[in-house]
């Protein structure tokens, strides 16, 4: 019997290809709990197991691992890959819900809806300190445009805001399909009044966001991150808020995680959330049962779709 271990706490709706199929032994327990580790054909994590070598090490029949969710950072992809162990992930399930939060996050900057919210719980009513901008007319740079950022990019065109996108294979056809103009990034960094990254964290990408990116912006821009924690450089990001560049930034993700210094959180200027861009009741069914029909798929000798080794 071809068995999986699931070890992070995934709901039974998203096991369910894996928990009918009538194929395969499903275990719920945590990697650093279970006692016989050698057992297991399968792993399936979302974002709290870390994968290490060590886990591997200790799970010689592994043959597959299953991230529900998007990124793998989690996962020791290379130590995988020399084992010759596929890893799997769920690239389209976290799309929506990662596009409505960076909306979230957007008209919460810039209405300023949480410190509104935070004076109006101590009681106060001091409607003039928290005057806003609007959205319609502004411009929308996009750096990064694949799934999540065109989901971003249409959003935006529905609030009337002229939307820059920036990718390195972007075509000014595919931009066009969803309102988008395709740009360089020099000219988001020009332009635009509001920037959002949808980038993965890669050696290019990594700190892309940086001092030097930054100052090229124009005057009172904003910053988005709610992609990967590194693309932005929080140093230099509270550096120009400070120094008022930068009008205002809000981040779901951080370069650690959680942070060791909430400084850059705690400024008026920042609308800051937990890394819950992905946390919907729909998107973890969703990621959960995409990962669960590729192990199933794998454990049943058919092709999986979404490889990342």
């Amino acid at each position: 019997m071809f068995r999986v271990l699931v070890s992070d706490k995934i709901a039974k709706e998203g096991l369910a290809p894996l928990l009918e199929s009538g194929q395969v032994e499903v275990v719920e327990q945590n990697v650093n709990d279970a006692p016989d580790l050698d057992t297991y054909d399968a792993l399936l994590v979302r974002s709290a197991t870390k994968v290490t070598e060590d886990v591997m090490d200790r799970m010689p029949k592994l043959k597959i691992i299953g991230r529900a969710g998007v990124g793998v950072d989690n996962i020791d992809v290379a130590a995988a890959t020399r084992r010759g162990i596929i890893v799997v992930n769920a690239p389209d399930g976290n799309t929506i819900a990662t596009a409505e939060h960076t909306f979230a996050l957007m008209l919460a900057m810039v209405r300023k809806l949480c410190l509104a919210n935070a004076s109006m719980r101590r009681g106060e009513w001091n409607r003039s300190a928290f005057m806003g901008n609007e959205l319609y007319g502004k411009t929308l740079g996009i750096i990064g445009f694949g799934r999540i950022g065109q989901e971003v990019a249409k959003r935006a065109r529905a609030f009337e805001m002229n939307v820059l996108a920036y990718s390195r294979s972007l075509t000014p056809e595919r931009a066009a399909q969803v309102g988008a103009k395709a740009s360089s990034l020099e000219e988001i960094l020009a332009t635009a009044d509001i920037i959002t990254v949808h980038t993965p964290v890669t050696p290019e990408t990594k700190g892309l966001l940086g001092e030097e990116n930054l100052k090229k912006t124009k005057p009172g821009v904003m910053i988005i991150n709610a992609a990967r924690g590194g693309i932005v450089d929080e140093e230099a990001l509270k550096r120009l808020l400070d120094s008022g560049h930068l009008a205002a930034a809000a981040l779901d993700v951080y370069t650690q995680e959680p942070p060791a210094d909430f400084q850059l959180m705690q400024m008026e200027q920042v609308t800051a959330t937990p890394h819950i861009a992905a946390s919907t009741k729909e998107a973890q069914l969703k990621v959960a049962h995409l990962v669960a029909e590729e192990v199933l798929a794998f454990a049943q000798g058919q092709p999986v779709k979404n490889k990342v080794n």
